[in-house]
């Protein structure tokens, strides 16, 4: 389930939520009970990066890894 943040609009009172991607967002702030929550636009908590973590878990047939072909390509332009 992914964490939403949220702010009040009247108390400027900020939190996050975790919530359902189905649930309704949250109106009534927490702190004062007004109901002038905004749902906050946020990046996200994780990052894929690696050398190819997608290459081994879907490769098929003869396809290359493509993360060892460009190493190769660029340590034998740099000679």
């Amino acid at each position: 389930m992914p964490l939403y943040e949220y702010r009040c609009g009247g108390c400027e009172h900020q939190f996050e939520a975790l919530q359902k991607m189905s649930d309704d967002p949250l109106v009534h702030c927490p702190a004062c009970d007004e109901a002038k929550l905004r749902k906050l636009i946020s990046a996200v908590g994780f990052r894929l990066k690696g050398d190819g973590w997608y290459e081994t878990d879907f490769k098929t047939g003869t396809k290359r890894n493509i993360a060892e072909s460009t190493k190769n390509k660029s340590t034998e332009n740099s000679d």
